[in-house]
């Protein structure tokens, strides 16, 4: 047996641990998960979703967090500036290993105060009256950085592989009023309103069944990536070195191609059992953004940090059959719509990109020719359109092959991407001089590219949603956008 292999059947053991494993409901005093454990004033009656995350029925005194919340040393800590000479770290050791109860999505934070989203008044402080149908986030942070990477193995360049993570994990801890469904799904972390979704719901009849193009990634890799609570309600630049770098990636490329990736290995021909565990970590996190989205949550910052949000709301109201899961607030922006509109470009494109927002509010660069890009943000934005593009791909080609087209309700997105990854190039004698970008027709995922170029051409005919907004970059507002 190969050492590769052995790894990936232990790894496959240690997530079947915390997928649908049958844990006895019971009173406990102290309960643990990811190196964190709860103490409570006396037994209550606990037990575990099908993630494996804990639950409690309350209200519920919480006495004791183990690591322990407070002051940490700032010895050893090197903190290192980003490509743009800046940084969201600062040295300061007031607040180490915090927890929070997040009732909405915001800037700030109070686990770790190295980050300039740090909040004091977020911090929860000891004994704490846990109250029903509330969510508590509790983590633990790393002593120094940089460390590992979460997305190391898909990193795109060897310095990607270490990152300027503060945290190093979370669980999540949520405390009912009465005791749930043994196959529930955790409610969402964000907000005050716990709904309850079952396994039994799952529709499963509306998963595609692709032949597999190309290779298939590592089910349990995959598995592992959606096993724990993404901690995704800091809704600023700087949380991207505030995130558990054991939990979930730090940058939303990586971020928007783990769920791209997943979303198409859910769609190729295998068993249910085969997919189980992926779907009901994809399911999860959607239900967490779904709940991140009604309370706040907007994931519009930089130009590459907040991708791959929107899918698996949509994605988990499809699977669970409940369009409330998909209705959002009009302050809920998403990334990949804000960044993708109609207009008419240098050499005649009119699916069209734009970097709306990088240290300020930036205009549309795609209408003039590429000797007219002397503003240093226009040529950055057409650095960031390679970024973001590549990760786009599978996302778009599952939504099509579930039908989502018109549930997304943003049509520049589709067409966009049918623009990045079309073969042929019928703009080639407009560009002149001009060279179509090598990445175009491509992705950094080998099983994405694979199944778009096999697919995609016979993906269902479906209606298009006849939403065509333009997110105004200057007034920071949706505006009309009709298609050519």
């Amino acid at each position: 047996m190969s050492i590769c292999f052995l790894i990936l059947v232990l790894l496959s053991c240690f997530v079947d641990s915390f997928f649908g494993q049958n844990v006895k409901v019971d009173d406990r005093k102290e309960l643990s998960q990811y190196g964190i454990t709860w103490t409570f004033d006396k037994p209550t009656k606990s037990g575990q979703f099908i993630t494996g995350d804990w639950w409690i029925i309350g209200p519920v005194t919480v006495t004791k967090i183990t690591p322990a919340p407070g002051k940490g040393s700032s010895e050893g800590v090197k903190i290192e500036k980003g490509i743009y000479g800046d940084t969201s770290l600062t040295v300061n050791s007031d607040m180490r290993n915090g927890s929070m109860v997040v009732n909405r999505c915001g800037d700030n934070q109070g686990y770790d105060s190295r980050s300039v989203t740090y909040d004091a008044s977020l911090s929860l402080k000891l004994p704490y009256n846990l109250e029903a149908d509330r969510s508590l986030i509790s983590s633990i942070s790393n002593t120094s950085f940089p460390v590992e990477s979460f997305s190391k193995n898909i990193s795109v360049s060897e310095k990607e592989k270490k990152s300027q993570s503060a945290l190093k994990a979370a669980a999540v801890l949520t405390c009912l009023s009465e005791e749930p469904p043994p196959d529930a799904f955790r409610p969402a972390y964000v907000g005050k309103e716990k709904v309850i979704y079952e396994e039994k719901d799952i529709n499963w009849d509306l998963l595609p069944k692709l032949s597999p193009a190309g290779s298939v990634p590592s089910w349990p890799e995959y598995e592992r990536y959606f096993q724990r609570p993404w901690i995704d309600h800091i809704c600023n630049w700087g949380y991207d070195e505030i995130v558990p770098n054991e939990n979930m990636p730090n940058y939303g490329r990586e971020h928007s191609r783990m769920v791209s990736t997943s979303s198409l290995m859910l769609c190729v021909n295998e068993s249910k059992e085969k997919k189980r565990k992926l779907l009901i970590g994809l399911v999860q996190y959607g239900l967490d953004i779904s709940g991140a989205a009604k309370n706040g949550g907007v994931w519009n910052m930089g130009g590459g940090i907040s991708m791959g949000r929107k899918w698996p709301v949509l994605f988990a109201s499809i699977m669970l059959a409940d369009p409330k899961i998909a209705e959002f607030p009009a302050s809920a922006v998403f990334h990949e719509d804000v960044q993708t509109y109609y207009g008419k470009g240098w050499f005649g494109q009119t699916a069209l990109y734009q970097m709306v927002m990088h240290h300020g509010p930036r205009p549309t660069y795609e209408n003039k020719r590429p000797e007219q890009l002397t503003n240093q943000w226009d040529k950055l934005s057409d650095a960031y359109r390679m970024t973001n593009s590549v990760a786009w791909v599978g996302t778009a080609l599952a939504a099509r092959y579930m039908k989502a087209i018109k549930l997304w309700g943003h049509d520049a997105y589709f067409d966009y991407i049918d623009r990045w990854m079309r073969p042929d190039d019928p703009y080639k004698s407009a560009r002149g001089s001009h060279p179509r970008p090598a990445l175009e027709t491509t992705t950094y995922d080998p099983f994405v590219t694979s199944m778009w170029q096999t697919h995609r051409n016979n993906a269902p005919e479906q209606e298009m949603s006849g939403k065509n907004m333009f997110w105004d970059p200057l007034k920071s507002c949706w505006v009309a956008n009709s298609k050519p």
